[in-house]
């Protein structure tokens, strides 16, 4: 394995994830548009704080819709309390209740893909788990700072129990 490819993943631990509703900016990708990612977020940035019924300062990147055929939608936002007064511009998501491995991901975001790469090709098949057809999502911690790279992110993948 040469040093672009490598990437550093500790031991994932499984947490039953509990409801969400998340809000924010989205968009529809491929495996091959993933590099538009960078540029939501960037878009979003200036939203966070400014979302009705915004809950706390964690961000999440949530992976959802998916078609089959390598397309799905991205959700760059914010957990909300209630969807009542938010607006049109928003795209928002329910993440229900359900068992989740979730990975820590250390490195700079760049490498990101790298990290997704390891967990749906080479641990997920040697762990005899299987992916669950539900949202999976990047939770930013507090002071994430992708900049600096410091703060925690962690991928949550939902697995069938």
């Amino acid at each position: 394995m040469d040093e672009q490819t490598r990437v550093e993943v500790s031991e994932p631990r499984f947490e039953h994830g509990h409801f969400l509703l998340i809000a924010g900016l989205g968009g529809q990708f491929t495996q091959q548009t993933t590099q538009g990612i960078p540029t939501l977020w960037e878009k979003f940035e200036p939203h966070i704080g400014n979302i009705p019924g915004q809950k706390g300062e964690v961000t999440y990147g949530v992976c959802c819709n998916f078609d089959g055929k390598g397309g799905f939608d991205y959700i760059a936002g914010v957990e909300i309390s209630k969807l009542d007064d938010l607006p049109d511009t928003y795209r928002w998501v329910e993440v229900q209740p359900q068992q989740y491995v979730v990975f820590e991901h250390k490195g700079p975001l760049g490498s990101l893909p790298q990290t997704f790469q390891y967990i749906h090709s080479t641990w997920l098949p040697q762990s005899g788990k299987e992916a669950a057809d539900a949202p999976e999502f990047e939770r930013y911690s507090e002071d994430f700072n992708p900049k600096l790279n410091t703060g925690k992110l962690e991928i949550w993948l939902p697995i069938k129990a």
